[in-house]
């Protein structure tokens, strides 16, 4: 039997439809919107949505497609009336969800993707925000806002410094942004938090963040950012940043346009810890959601530029916060130690791992991979007291390794759940993932995709 996900677009564009149907929607724009998709794409991979409408506001890596979603739908015996997301990312699951006319509620706790997410479900109309975004160009020109106090809320390494200490002056080190570039983003974002239309407000707050990488002097690569080859010479200049803005807000009009007319905007979004929230999910039949992978990552830093730039963080207090409020995947700030009993496939992995313990890149990494397990042990608890029985939960996951330790997390999360009330359905590999460096930078990590039926 194929996986549910291998099969081709016209197929999901129709199982699509049909859901649609079942759930009473009309969504006359909802082939017209996942005709888009790149096919040749993984499905597992945002890449196969850059260009859809709504997902291009954005760009992502770690994220799965709305095909994944129709699909994953479609498998299921029923048509689900309420699905959620503990961990809601690019907000790709809700989002489907409202084009298929299914009651969605999602988590977030980076707060620039909690403000996307919530821009994609109740999005302001096209006119309207056409409005708004010339009132924010005349703010911009108009008013004087203090950017100096602004930039020196900033870590000292996003601007480029005065008193001739550039890239080829004296003292010269580098700098994530350019003074000009720097000082007409944060003018613009003074305009915008002058927005008399919240939603208007929230989505050119949005749209400001996607631009942030493009016009700075890095790019945003696995655990954090590099320098661009050759950005001493590229400088960005404040018409360069109206330019993309421009564009951005360009783009979100048409999507607008075409597309804001949904079979459904009804979605909950829960802004913070999913280990917390998830126990407030509510009622729900379904679950499809894809959890960070204990690969080390800190996610935080993958979004670093937009969280400080537009004013969600301001000090090392809240940042370091922040990072406590996500999972236990990443050895970047202190977390309290694990304290469940590992048994099974996690038991023998932890074993592997602490006599490993001299030998891994940081010492802490055993308590890191328990701690991970934990936490996502309390968030399908959460998952299992809010679904009734008979829903489905639909996990995207990726293993990781250690000194040569392979940490099975399907199997051992499949375990997990099997203990607290869930049924395996399936648990199939979806693609290969690049391991690090230090274990030959192969494909040989799995991703894979596992389906349990709540008891």
């Amino acid at each position: 039997m194929n996986a549910f996900w291998g099969s081709d677009l016209s197929k999901t564009i129709a199982d699509a439809t049909e859901i649609a149907s079942h759930a009473s929607a009309s969504s006359p724009h909802l082939s017209a919107w996942l005709e888009g998709y790149d096919e040749d794409s993984p499905t597992s991979s945002y890449s196969g949505s850059y260009d859809l409408p709504f997902q291009r506001w954005m760009k992502f890596k770690e994220a799965f497609s709305p095909k994944f979603v129709v699909d994953a739908i479609s498998s299921m015996p029923f048509t689900p009336r309420r699905c959620a997301d503990p961990f809601g990312g690019s907000g790709t699951t809700a989002l489907t969800c409202s084009f298929l006319g299914v009651d969605a509620v999602t988590i977030e706790v980076n707060p620039f993707l909690a403000d996307l997410i919530e821009a994609k479900l109740s999005p302001p109309p096209a006119f309207g925000f056409s409005t708004e975004y010339a009132a924010v160009l005349a703010r911009m020109r108009s008013q004087k806002p203090d950017v100096a106090r602004m930039v020196a809320r900033l870590p000292a390494t996003f601007c480029e410094p005065a008193g001739g200490s550039g890239p080829e002056g004296p003292g010269a080190r580098r700098f994530v942004f350019w003074r000009e570039a720097i000082d007409r983003i944060l003018a613009l974002r003074s305009a915008i938090e002058d927005c008399g239309c919240d939603r208007s407000r929230l989505l050119l707050k949005v749209l400001l963040g996607s631009i942030l990488v493009q016009a700075s002097n890095v790019v945003v690569n696995g655990k954090g950012r590099r320098y661009r080859g050759g950005w001493e010479k590229r400088r960005v200049s404040a018409a360069d940043v109206d330019g993309m803005f421009t564009q951005a807000v360009g783009r979100a009009v048409r999507d607008l346009g075409s597309f804001g007319r949904r079979s459904s905007t009804q979605g909950t979004l829960l802004r913070g810890d999913s280990r917390e929230l998830a126990s407030q999910l509510g009622p729900i039949d379904a679950a499809i959601f894809s959890p960070p992978y204990p690969n080390s990552f800190d996610y935080t830093d993958v979004y670093n530029l937009e969280l400080w730039v537009l004013g969600y963080l301001d000090d090392a207090l809240s940042n370091k916060r922040l990072r406590q409020s996500t999972l236990r995947s990443h050895v970047q700030v202190s977390f309290p130690d694990p304290t469940i009993a590992p048994s099974g496939t996690l038991g023998e992995t932890m074993g592997k791992l602490i006599d490993a313990r001299g030998k891994l890149w940081d010492p802490r990494i055993p308590e890191m991979v328990l701690g991970y397990f934990e936490d996502m042990d309390r968030v399908m608890r959460g998952v299992r007291d809010n679904m009734r029985p008979g829903g489905q939960m639909v996990m995207v996951v990726g293993d990781s390794r250690y000194a040569h330790i392979h940490v099975d997390v399907a199997t051992i999360l499949r375990e997990r759940a099997e203990e607290m009330g869930f049924a395996a359905i399936s648990n199939k590999a979806m693609r290969s993932m690049r391991s690090s460096a230090q274990h030959g930078g192969r494909h040989d990590l799995a991703e894979s995709c596992i389906v349990m039926e709540r008891r």
